[in-house]
């Protein structure tokens, strides 16, 4: 009996494995991009209704991203002549110009490396996974979506500028927060820091819970 294949994961705060790939923009490795913010995300298929519509939507994006030097990079198990086929299908008939790079991974070396593949949902096509890894490497935050369901671009703008808004002013924020909303204060550690806290001009809601404008 073959023993069952282990689905691997990265991991949040750790370096983000390395890819060596083939894309629509030629030879592409992960630290190729290394000083720049990086979005890997993948989709099951090329020439499907479902991420056809995300990848229009992520076109919709990119210049924002690029404004927050972030690099869109799309993935499927797909070759390259179709990712190339796709891309241009998308052009000719919706208008829109995809302008990120797409890996074709037909090996699976990256989507296993990556935890695409969920054999739940299919042993062949990648779930709809986002990677959020910063400017030196490291695994920030992950986005898990079924084969079903397309993905919010609101959503993936909102928590890459809340990963740089924490990591510039060294705060963390709150639930619903959108870039010009109150950041919450890191909580104090010791009794001193806690009543030191309460004196420093903060709007607190308790010792614990202090907000503050950027």
């Amino acid at each position: 009996m073959e023993p069952e294949e282990v689905l691997q994961m990265p991991v949040i705060g750790e370096k983000a494995p390395e890819f060596d790939a083939v894309t629509t923009h030629g030879p592409l490795k992960l630290s190729d991009l290394k000083g720049k913010w990086v979005i890997l995300f993948s989709h099951p298929a090329d020439f499907t209704p479902v991420c056809t519509t995300e990848f229009m939507a992520f076109a919709g994006i990119a210049d924002e991203l690029k404004e927050l030097d972030v690099q869109l990079v799309g993935l499927s198990i797909d070759s390259v002549h179709s990712h190339l086929a796709w891309v241009r299908n998308i052009k000719e008939k919706m208008g829109v110009e995809i302008p990120f790079p797409i890996i074709a991974d037909l090996d699976m070396k990256v989507a296993k490396r990556y935890g695409m593949l969920h054999p739940g949902q299919s042993t062949t096509s990648t779930i709809r996974t986002v990677f959020f890894i910063d400017d030196k490497g490291v695994m920030r935050a992950m986005l898990y979506y079924p084969m079903s369901n397309g993905r919010s671009m609101p959503e993936i703008l909102r928590l890459t500028k809340a990963l740089q808004t924490s990591d510039k002013h060294g705060v963390a924020t709150p639930a619903n927060w959108e870039p010009g909303a109150k950041v919450i204060v890191p909580a104090p550690k010791t009794p001193e820091e806690i009543e030191k806290r309460m004196k420093e001009g903060y709007e607190c809601k308790d010792w614990y819970l202090c907000f503050k404008e950027l």
